[in-house]
This record gives structure tokens, C-alpha cells and sequence, in this order.
């Protein structure tokens, strides 16, 4: 096995991962430490080191508010298990799952993005262990990158002394880790030119940004954008939901207001903070006001929302996947149903409430309430797809939604992670001989798509899995349950915030 390498920086060694025809490099280095001075720059190229580096530990997560603190928190429950994990500005690390034993052996390579909203979340929690996918033949990198008000500060001052690079910070690490790979991957067995991005929630809409940044082209032939949020129905057209990307300007006048918060006067005094210090006072910050810093149009990294992007036909030339589960963050009516959907869809409610009526087959007005409660994850993923179709290109689309055990949750935002990644052992969850085969099989999808762009093939026993079509003129889907079937037809509400979209924009 290939448990010594090089990198550009010098040489590492790995270790044997618990299937010994696996080996783990932990706490690679892809970039300089972005400290000091260098708080609120682009990553810059890290250290050349001396003699074999051990690869033994997983790099400090970035910083963020303490994972598992309140053991009865949902996600603390589900994975952020310790509190006591290591963190510190310090964090462009990587960590490289394979089972080269010569580094000769060019096979695909896919690179994970973590979620939490682009505020919190790491690489290396529990359910991202890449060994399931290494026993595939993939070579699977998990990064850590800039979070928060790390990761998407900007302010005059920033864009005026650096242009080149006035914002976007932990995006930017993104590019730096997919330029490692390029360099270096090669080394552990990997094809540089066969490389895939995916991610969940916040690493959706980061590989989502990834794959409309023109700083990214020819980085990676392949995305699998997995919930990555209601984006999609936030394009500047939209009057229903969202935001969109902001702009620099607007960046740059919350960043303002985010220095005034810190009670300093310049980027300099605020670069001389302690990170502990700027990160608690960016949590109060958002707790008082429920502002975030999120992505920005720099015209440098983003030059556009990425939806606008998918509607436009600007998305880079690349292979794309679009994932959901069915339980995962409902939108409908606390109050009064008319009122909520005048308010919410105008001119077009009429339009939603005959699917409502359709979905709910009766007149009851709780039925109605109930029916006319949606994803907006689903319909916003439902929408992307829809866009990527517009623009002539086709996609895969699929929904996450078996019968997940331990509560009442239901296939829960994120829920779709421990299946992906084949870890379900891992998860304290009552799961059952289907749930391990509905895991292996959607590893073994996600893998198939990383190899080819086709994600169909056979499954262990050497039978062809169930046949996931594009997601086309004929609008194929499939669904991932308790089993794994072409879906025949949409949720009608679902659709229906999806047409009235389309309708919004002129596109139906």
C-alpha cells in the first residue's frame, strides 16, 4: 500500500485505515496559515517542510461556535459528539483516503465540501469518513476551509489595498485545495483530470458558487450539488423567497457596521484581534440582528449568483447531480391559509391552492394547511434543475426520503450524509439490513457519477442497480426510500412553486 508520498510542500506518510488496503493521510497542509496579516486574504501557498511529514491527525476545524456543547442539540446528538475538538484560524488542512499502492493508478478523485450554512461545520465529522468510497476506487479529499465572518469579511478598505481578491475568502480555499489537487493528487493515486466536487447544504451552495466562478474552470469535471437551499428561488426576478447574492457594496457596508460591532476603526486594528474574540463577537453579532456574512459578486471569484448563472447558460462545462431529502426544512402557513398564500404567491395563488386542493383530495381545512406545507429545499433543488434545463443542459435529480429510525424526524435535513458515504455503522440510529442496502447502493451511485458522469452500474453482487435516468425533457427523478424507484410523478405543490417560478421569470 502507498502509505508514503510526496506533495509539492515534501513528503507525507499515511497510515492504515481500518480496512488495511485503505490508507489515510490526515492534516495535510494546502495552504498558509490565514493568520496575522493574512486574516481576510486569498490563501496563500503553504510552507515546504523537511524530512516525511506524519499524517496522523486531522487539522484544527475552522472557527466557528463549539460543536456538542448541548448534548441534546439535534446535530450534537447525530455527530457533533466533542466539544473538545481542536480549533483555530490555523485550519486550511486536507485529508486524502486511498488505496494506491503505487500512485500510478489514476483513479477518479472527489473532493467533499462540508455543510453548516457556511458558518460552522468541518471535514472531519463522523459521517464524512472517506474509506467506503476509497474501497470503490476513489480517491476522496475532505477539506476544511474559512467559515463565517472569516470566510466572507469585506470593507472598503480590503477592497481597495486588494483588489485582486476583496472578499470571498473561504471559496477562495476551495480554489486553493482544488489547485492542490491538481499539483499533487497525482502522487496518491488520483487522476488531476478526473476530479468532483460535492457537498451538502452549505457545501451545495459552495459547490454551486464553484461551479459558476470562472477562477474554477477546467478544476473539476464533475458537481454534485446536495441541498444546497432555497438559492434557487432567490434569483433577483423572484418576488417569492430569498435574497440572492449581495453585492460587493453591500459587503462592504456590513462589514462596516461588523468593525463598529468590534469597537475598532480599521482592518488593521481588526486583523490584530484575537480569532477567539472576533469569532464570539460575529455569533452575538448574528444572535442580535440575525444578519450573516455570506458569499458576495466580487467580480473576481463570483461574477454572478450562481442561479443566475444556471438561467444565463454560464455555468462552467461540467457533469452536475442534484440531490434532496423529503423532510427537510417545511415552508407553509402558521396562520391563516388565504392571507399566507396571498402574501406568498400574489397574482398566482389561485394556481397554488388548486394543488393544494389536488394534493390534499378534500376541502378540510386542516388538510389544506397541512397539504400546502412544502421543502423549499426540494422545490428550490426542483427549480436549479429546471434552470440547467433551460440553458440545454441535463442533470441528474434525485430525492432522499426512506423511513429513517430513532424519532420522529423523518428524513431530516442532512440525513442523506450517513448514506452517501456508506457510514451508517457509525450513527447511533436503530438502522436495519435495508438501510445498509440503500447506503451501499447510493455510495456506490455517487461513485459511479465521480468515475464517468454516469452514475448507474452494477451493485456488489454484480446485479445492475435500479436505472437512474437524466433529469431531462421527460423530467425523470428517482427516488431513494426504503426502495430505490423512478418517482412517476411530483408532489403537485412542490411543482407548483416551481412553475410559478419558472412563470415569474418567463420561462413557462
Amino acid at each position: 500500500m502507498l502509505r508514503v508520498t510526496k506533495t509539492e510542500n515534501g513528503m507525507v506518510r499515511g497510515f492504515a485505515g481500518t480496512n488495511a488496503r485503505v490508507t489515510v493521510f490526515k492534516g495535510i497542509p494546502y495552504a498558509a496559515p490565514p493568520v496575522g496579516e493574512l486574516r481576510w486574504r486569498a490563501p496563500q501557498p503553504a510552507a515546504n517542510w523537511e524530512g516525511i511529514r506524519d499524517c496522523y491527525e486531522y487539522g484544527p476545524i475552522a472557527m466557528q461556535t463549539t460543536p456538542g456543547l448541548d448534548p441534546n442539540a439535534f446535530y450534537s446528538k447525530e455527530w457533533h459528539v466533542d466539544p473538545e475538538i481542536s480549533m483555530d484560524e490555523d485550519c486550511l488542512y486536507l485529508n486524502v483516503w486511498t488505496t494506491a499502492k503505487t500512485g500510478d493508478e489514476k483513479m477518479p478523485v472527489m473532493m467533499w465540501i462540508h455543510g453548516g450554512g457556511m458558518q460552522e461545520g468541518y471535514g472531519h465529522e463522523m459521517e464524512f469518513d472517506g474509506e467506503q468510497f476509497a474501497k470503490r476506487g476513489i480517491v476522496l479529499v475532505s477539506i476544511t476551509y474559512r467559515l463565517n465572518v472569516f470566510a466572507f469579511m469585506a470593507h472598503k478598505e480590503i477592497t481597495e489595498a486588494q483588489p485582486g481578491d476583496p472578499a470571498n475568502y473561504g471559496l477562495l480555499d476551495c480554489i486553493a485545495a482544488l489547485k492542490w489537487i491538481k499539483n499533487n493528487i497525482a502522487n496518491f493515486g488520483g487522476d488531476p483530470d478526473n476530479v468532483t466536487i460535492f457537498g451538502q447544504s452549505g457545501g451545495g451552495h459552495a459547490s454551486e458558487y464553484l461551479s459558476a466562478s470562472p477562477l474554477a474552470k477546467g478544476l473539476f469535471q464533475r458537481a454534485i450539488f446536495q441541498s444546497p437551499g432555497f438559492g434557487a428561488l432567490a434569483l433577483p426576478e423572484s418576488k417569492f423567497f430569498g435574497i440572492g447574492t449581495k453585492d460587493l457594496a453591500y459587503g462592504e457596508a456590513f462589514g462596516q457596521e461588523f468593525l463598529d460591532y468590534l469597537g475598532v476603526k480599521t482592518i488593521e486594528e481588526a486583523r490584530a484581534l484575537d480569532a477567539r474574540y472576533v469569532s464570539d463577537k460575529q455569533v452575538q453579532y448574528r444572535a442580535e440582528t440575525f444578519k450573516f456574512m455570506f458569499p458576495l459578486v466580487d467580480n473576481v471569484f463570483c461574477v454572478k449568483d450562481p442561479n443566475q448563472a444556471m438561467l444565463d447558460g454560464d455555468m462552467n462545462d461540467i457533469d452536475i447531480m442534484l440531490t434532496v431529502t423529503g423532510d427537510e426544512f417545511p415552508t407553509g402557513p402558521r396562520g391563516d391559509l388565504d392571507q399566507w398564500v396571498n402574501e406568498s404567491f400574489g397574482k398566482y395563488a389561485d394556481e397554488f391552492m388548486a394543488a393544494v386542493r389536488e394534493k390534499a383530495g378534500s376541502d378540510d381545512p386542516e388538510a389544506l394547511k397541512k397539504a400546502a406545507t412544502f421543502s423549499s429545499f426540494h422545490a428550490a433543488n426542483l427549480l436549479s434543475a429546471e434552470l440547467l434545463l433551460h440553458a440545454g443542459k441535463d442533470t441528474y435529480f434525485e430525492i432522499f426520503d426512506p423511513e429513517i429510525p430513532g424519532d420522529d424526524a423523518g428524513s431530516f435535513h442532512s440525513s442523506d450524509l450517513w448514506f452517501e458515504f456508506d457510514n451508517i455503522r457509525n450513527c447511533w440510529r436503530p438502522f436495519d439490513g435495508h438501510h445498509y442496502d440503500l447506503a451501499r447502493k447510493m455510495c456506490n451511485y455517487f461513485a459511479n457519477f465521480a468515475r464517468t458522469g454516469n452514475p448507474n452500474g452494477k451493485d456488489a453482487d454484480g446485479t445492475d442497480m435500479p436505472e437512474w435516468k437524466k433529469y431531462n425533457e421527460e423530467r425523470n427523478i428517482l427516488f431513494l426510500g426504503d426502495e430505490i424507484y423512478p418517482l412517476e410523478k411530483e408532489d403537485p405543490v412542490i411543482q407548483a412553486v416551481v412553475n410559478i417560478n419558472l412563470k415569474n421569470l418567463g420561462l413557462l
